[in-house]
């Protein structure tokens, strides 16, 4: 079936609408940020740049390292640009731009979002590196697709609104696992994670200003949930789109954080960019192997 134009935009240049990438221009490894710096950053550490390129806040490059081609790509923050990044992301993989056809044979994408939190738990210490193993979306974006509940772990869902009395003025959320396949490439070197991926900074995120929130008790109702083996880790903000958007488009995801803010201890670490360069160089040494 032909995808229309107002479905799926190509720029005269052959290249997607927002991320203006060019499908040769992908690799099939894919680092994600949220902060346009960092893929300066990573770009850094190419032993060969091949191409690269920016549009509004998605910046881009691709290059070798360790003779792994790997494009990085900022996404800006929050889950509806998620949603942008892997629609084109899968596009440019899986669908013949000339014929604006799904193309018979799927490519499976290797996706690592890097990226910034604040841990929950009393024993994690800033600086920790968070592997998010299941992603709690507290956006809604994945219900506005069909079959959500395919690729949902169901019994957590009710668990987690029953413990936390969620507030009906909110979307429902999902609870989705990462791929496997990414689970296991970062499981040794860093701390298991329950994520919460949040629709804003503050409110969403329990952090009080000068407005009260809706779920009074949030932060200590999410620190003490529990169940099937798992805990709240940390809170952030795009986990959650791409674990369950990968997982429906039939691609590996995980999301891999720095702790820099700590909700429970209620401390921060400011001078934090040390501590995420090395994860940045743990991410690209374990993807290129």
């Amino acid at each position: 079936m032909r995808i229309p134009e107002s479905e799926l935009i190509i720029n005269s240049d052959g290249s997607v609408f927002h991320l203006h990438i060019r499908p040769e221009q992908l690799a099939q490894n894919v680092i994600l940020v949220g902060d346009p710096g960092r893929v300066a950053m990573i770009r850094g550490l190419y032993s060969e740049v091949e191409c690269e390129g920016a549009s509004r806040e998605f910046v881009w490059a691709t290059g070798l390292y360790n003779g792994k081609r790997i494009t990085a790509l900022s996404t800006g923050i929050g889950c509806d640009n998620i949603d942008i990044v892997m629609t084109e992301l899968d596009a440019l993989a899986n669908i013949d731009f000339e014929t604006r056809e799904v193309k018979p044979e799927h490519t499976t994408l290797n996706i690592l979002r890097l990226g910034t939190c604040g841990a929950i738990q009393p024993e994690i210490p800033l600086g920790a590196f968070i592997l998010s193993h299941i992603s709690i979306g507290c956006d809604g974006l994945l219900n506005w697709y069909d079959n959500r509940d395919s690729i949902a772990l169901l019994d957590f869902e009710e668990a987690f609104k029953e413990h936390v009395h969620w507030d009906r003025h909110l979307p429902d959320p999902y609870f989705v696992r990462a791929s496997d396949y990414m689970i296991e490439k970062f499981k040794d070197c860093t701390v298991k994670g329950m994520t919460v991926a949040a629709s804003g900074f503050y409110g969403p995120q329990g952090r009080v200003v000068r407005q009260g929130l809706a779920m009074p008790d949030m932060l200590e109702d999410f620190e003490s949930f529990e169940f099937g083996g798992f805990k709240i880790t940390n809170f952030e903000m795009e986990s959650s789109a791409l674990a369950g958007m990968s997982a429906k488009l039939g691609h590996n995801a995980v999301t891999l954080c720095c702790a820099i803010a700590h909700r429970y201890h209620k401390g921060a670490n400011t001078d934090y960019k040390p501590r995420v360069f090395e994860m940045v160089k743990l991410a690209l040494d374990k993807m290129a192997e």
